[in-house]
């Protein structure tokens, strides 16, 4: 079988561009915290979740839903509807993170597919083991510290889908752990569904042309003029630390690892992704039309890699990585 393409869908018109540029499934999340990119703007209502399921489906395109946050005590409740809600909408899967939504979704919709959000951080055979045993889970998104060859080893001993980043934004390297947001502005990706809340943003030009980023007030970084200034994240910030400027924790750099498909295929991994529900119609159409013909060429015997190029100015600040595929960092 070939590499499923699974692209992110922050929108019904960003959906529809996935699928018309080659995606086989598209990913999404409800208006709400219930979902790990909870910005203004983005995401499905109920209703719209449903057409836009009824819609992909007659196009031969799966749609999976993010219930993807931890739910907090108290209101539950609001993980629970928005299973419900995917469901009811009829779509193919539901990406959950927290043990009491998988054992919800696993009781009340027994037929519902589900898959394992990254946020879960399961990355050995024993856990994804667990998560099968006990609770269904069908596919698992894994961590991105793993290398290729920690894929290939991990497929030997486990037995469902598997599902690996390949393209966007990168998050700091400990899955459904972040504690560096909610430090900064009160709110968080695990639980709020939002990293850097837009409003706890801003750039200042300083004098003579420089630019300084801040989150909720602490300054993150400064860019020489022209220099291009990233979106400020304090994972991705610039620091003075024992007398030497370094990005302490993650270089401000984007995946790409278009050049790894072959190897990614070979190691077993049933789907890439996409990451961006956050960027726009354009952003998500010419990368899925990318991977699409990527994908094709790697099912026709050719080499993949030379279409790395072709993303490169979609990149974070215009620098790429392959990430902890290779571990190549200090």
């Amino acid at each position: 079988m070939p590499i499923e393409l699974v692209c992110p869908a922050g929108s019904p018109a960003m959906l529809k561009a996935a699928v018309e540029a080659g995606a086989d499934s598209v990913y999404c999340g409800l208006r709400d915290d219930t979902n790990a990119r909870n910005f203004p703007g983005l995401n499905f209502s109920p209703g719209e979740l449903a057409e836009s399921v009824a819609w992909a489906h007659a196009r031969g395109a799966k749609v999976l839903t993010a219930v993807n946050t931890f739910a907090r005590a108290g209101a539950a409740d609001r993980w629970r509807g928005s299973v419900d809600a995917a469901a009811e909408a009829g779509v193919d899967a539901v990406i959950v993170a927290d043990l009491g939504v998988l054992a919800y979704a696993r009781k009340a919709w027994p037929d519902l597919r589900l898959h394992l959000s990254v946020q879960a951080a399961a990355g050995s055979p024993e856990g994804i083991a667990f998560y099968a045993r006990e609770y269904g889970v069908r596919r698992v998104v894994l961590p991105r510290v793993l290398s290729v060859g920690e894929i290939a080893a991990l497929m030997r001993e486990i037995e469902v889908e598997t599902e690996a980043f390949v393209f966007g934004g990168l998050c700091v390297m400990a899955e459904g752990r972040c504690a560096l947001s909610s430090y900064a502005t009160g709110r968080s990706p695990n639980l709020s569904g939002v990293c850097s809340p837009p409003e706890a943003v801003t750039y200042t030009e300083e004098e003579g042309g420089a630019m300084t980023s801040r989150l909720a007030g602490l300054a993150l970084d400064r860019y020489a003029p022209g220099e291009p200034a990233g979106y400020p994240t304090l994972c991705k910030g610039r620091f003075e630390v024992g007398g030497a400027l370094s990005y302490l924790f993650e270089d401000p750099v984007s995946l790409n690892a278009i050049g790894l498909l072959t190897d990614l295929r070979k190691a077993g991994v049933t789907a890439v992704k996409v990451e961006g529900r956050q960027r726009g119609k354009a952003y998500v159409a010419r990368v899925a039309a990318t991977f699409r013909k990527a994908i094709d060429l790697l099912e026709r015997g050719g080499d993949p890699s030379a279409l790395s190029a072709e993303l490169t100015h979609l990149a974070e600040g215009g620098r790429e990585t392959a990430g902890a595929y290779r571990k190549t960092w200090r």
